[in-house]
């Protein structure tokens, strides 16, 4: 929750000379906070001072109180020639504020302070991607309605009886003399002391962005949107409202107001996703130097999966060896966070990265996707992630169709239709309900694959153990495809289809945003294109399979099934390294992405493990067999 004013006293406290976990990382230390108390300043000011009087004596104690915190803030950072007149300035604000000056004159005061404080040290106050409030709905229904209720009245049941109460978020009087940056940064440094928590460690940048644009739509009427002045994203994070009425008027204002609560989407391209991988490197080395590692390391996984892999199948399709020297780099250097490497090495490995980031945005361009490429990339993609899950499905089906088990076939069928719902369930709770992060989503697409792995090496030795007639024979008696039976192929056929159809809509969305309207004809047909292909060699793989003879039938689907599991143990572990689970370890071995063969000591070592299993499976079973034959 926003808290009221008076509640943010805690700045104060002499813990603004250390480092706090919550700052940002790419900036001077204090340097945030002091923006926050100048737009605390800027907006409480004018609420208890009026005509010369103070009207409220507690938010006027505090505001001096402010200005002290302020002048320790401002003298404890770097020198810089502009800081003399930064001191300057927040001397004649405290001597404004002690002379109870007008509310407006010392609001505009404060906010021209934080403008020139911001410039001389470097603080970014604009969003590298231009924040999507929709995607800001969901992390609000998760981490805010609790309190601020679900219109942002300030009414949330948890709400009931906190001191301070929670903020209404509706208040168009107060939110008018905020800006989105300054509503961000609360989101990051939270309020300590209040029931307001620091969300930094737990929303990224981008988040926090789409966050405080939600936030801001609670005080804005979109219908009053004017289309004959467009704002552009830096004026609409750093202006406020009441600043835009001042000098253009309500209307004017009103315009504004809906503007930053839904701005102006600017496409989606390669270059901003790009740009915000090598801002948030950034944050991250700033981090590393000023000793949190924790917060270095979460910063280079969201810089990667955030932002360079949503580009990574685009670039796959125009110079796939750009895109694994790029990926090795990004994973090189966020290995060097993990290992403790000296700062000099750290930043070495950086200057590779954005050196290969560089290269990447040269070869994608800034203007989005072409009509060839976006039809290449929706063709690839779908094609790519189908072809494993129909492997799989076309084995089992043609299995059972070839023994004569059409009762587990409608199972099989319920499975993969299953997989289709939960796939689309899974988008539409995560554009709509809750946000799924890079790192959950990378979580979840291993967790999967190697589920899959297992269960895909379980049925390739169990067609081997049965590719003779008589041990088939043997198993039909035995009533292979009772309950049990088909509830394994069942799964099987799930957790094939749904890890595929997960990474596709992942990648569609971000293809769909990166190719733009103009780019759409061409993305849906590339799917449509991959779909018909898909089809087609499902049905050459079941019509070829129906005319084996059931030995070498058994024998090939059990060798495909038993290869896949080796492939899926390559991507699920490649998956979780994504997502910062565990490290990586680089070794000499040529690559193979489509056979999830990836230079990687951990990612090689699961298929080892993989194949020592099929290994001591198969021996298992020829041992089995040869004793089978001697006692007949």
């Amino acid at each position: 929750m926003i808290a009221p004013s008076r509640y943010l006293a805690w700045l104060l406290v002499p813990l603004f000379a250390l480092c706090s976990s919550n700052l940002l990382a790419d900036t001077v230390e204090g340097t945030p906070q002091a923006l926050h108390l100048l737009d605390y300043i800027g907006a409480d000011y004018p609420e208890a001072v009026q005509a010369g009087k103070v009207v409220n004596e507690a938010e006027y104690r505090e505001q001096l109180e402010f200005v002290g915190a302020l002048q320790g803030l401002v003298a404890a950072m770097p020198g810089k020639p502009e800081k003399a007149g930064l001191e300057q300035g927040i001397s004649a604000l405290q001597v404004a504020i002690t002379a109870r000056q007008d509310g407006a004159d010392v609001a505009r005061q404060a906010r021209q302070l934080g403008a020139k404080l911001a410039v001389a040290y470097e603080v970014s106050q604009a969003p590298i991607i231009t924040p999507d409030p929709t995607r800001g709905a969901p992390l609000y229904a998760q981490h805010c309605s609790v309190c601020h209720g679900d219109t942002g009245a300030g009414d949330g049941p948890a709400g009931l009886g906190l001191t301070p109460p929670p903020a209404n978020l509706r208040d168009t009087t107060r939110l008018d003399h905020l800006s989105l940056y300054a509503i961000y940064n609360t989101l990051g440094l939270g309020v300590e002391g209040t029931d307001m928590p620091a969300f930094a460690d737990q929303l990224d940048d981008r988040q926090r962005w789409d966050l405080a644009t939600y936030i801001a739509s609670f005080s804005a009427d979109s219908a009053t949107t004017n289309s004959d002045k467009t704002y552009n994203i830096a004026d609409l994070a750093r202006q406020t409202p009441a600043e835009v009425q001042a000098a253009d008027g309500p209307q004017a204002a009103a315009n504004f107001r809906a503007q930053r609560a839904q701005p102006p989407q600017v496409k989606r391209g390669p270059a901003q996703l790009l740009d915000y991988t090598a801002a948030t490197l950034d944050k991250s080395v700033a981090a590393y130097r000023a000793g949190e590692h924790d917060q270095a390391y979460d910063l280079s996984v969201a810089a990667y999966l955030e932002g360079f892999e949503l580009v990574e199948s685009s670039l796959d399709n125009v110079d796939a060896n750009v895109r694994k020297d790029t990926e090795k780099s990004l994973m090189a250097y966020r290995q060097s966070l993990q290992d403790g490497l000296p700062l000099e090495q750290v930043e070495q490995r950086l200057d590779a990265a954005k050196a290969k980031l560089k290269t990447s945005a040269g070869l994608l361009g800034n203007d989005g996707l072409s009509w060839s490429l976006s039809y290449i990339s929706g063709l690839l993609i779908l094609l790519r992630e189908g072809l494993e899950a129909i492997l799989v499905l076309a084995a089992i089906l043609a299995f059972l169709r070839n023994t004569g088990q059409q009762s587990a076939v409608r199972s099989v069928n319920v499975g993969w239709g299953l997989a289709l719902l939960a796939g689309l369930g899974t988008w539409a709770l995560a554009a709509y309900v809750i946000d799924v992060s890079g790192s959950q989503r990378e979580l979840l697409e291993g967790a999967t694959a190697l589920f899959a792995s297992v269960m895909v090496l379980w049925l390739g030795v169990w067609m081997h153990d049965r590719r003779h007639a008589a041990a088939w024979q043997d198993y039909i008696k035995s009533s292979l495809v009772g309950g049990g039976g088909r509830f394994g192929f069942a799964i099987l056929a799930f957790f094939s289809v749904y890890r595929e159809l997960f990474e596709v809509i992942l990648f569609y969305e971000t293809l769909w945003l990166q190719a733009g309207p103009a780019g759409h004809d061409a993305v849906l047909a590339g799917g449509a294109t991959a779909l018909v292909l898909l089809v087609g060699l499902a049905w050459v793989i079941l019509r070829g399979s129906a005319k084996l003879p059931l030995t070498l039938f058994f024998s090939i689907n059990a060798a495909l099934l038993c290869a896949l599991s080796v492939v899926f143990a390559g991507h699920g572990v490649k998956a979780l390294q994504e997502a910062g689970i565990f490290g990586t370890r680089p070794v000499p071995f040529f690559e193979f992405d489509w056979l999830g063969i990836h230079a990687d000591a951990y990612s090689l070592s699961a298929q080892a493990v993989a194949i020592i299993a099929i290994i001591v499976l198969y021996g298992r079973s020829w041992v089995a067999e040869k004793r089978r034959v001697q006692l007949s």
